[in-house]
């Protein structure tokens, strides 16, 4: 991938995020940090970081569970390991940390 295509797409999905994480009813805290890094904080002290890894053209997750590493792939974000879509997986990580259900979808 072109690097002016991963900005864009890397640029989409964490303004997405932002968005999404705007409309939910959860107790959480979010800010970005630069124009890389996302940090999700949880009323229970815990955190989430999504960030943009220019060298590896990648979006990386780290959430209390581990380390998630996703790469565009056509039309969306899969994870390096297992193909599963970002805010699929980052739904379920939020509602795990938060303790209670979320969508970002």
């Amino acid at each position: 991938m072109e690097e002016h295509d991963f900005n864009a797409h890397a640029e989409a999905i964490l303004s997405r995020i932002e968005a999404a994480l705007e409309c939910i009813a959860v107790d959480l805290d979010f800010e970005r940090v630069g124009d890389q890094v996302l940090q999700i904080d949880f009323a229970n002290g815990s955190r989430i970081v999504v960030n943009r890894h220019d060298a590896a053209r990648e979006i990386w997750v780290a959430a209390r569970s581990g380390g998630f590493h996703y790469r565009w792939q056509g039309d969306s974000w899969r994870d390096t390991r297992d193909g599963s879509e970002l805010l699929s997986t980052l739904s379920d990580l939020v509602s795990t940390q938060a303790g209670e259900p979320v969508s970002l979808l």
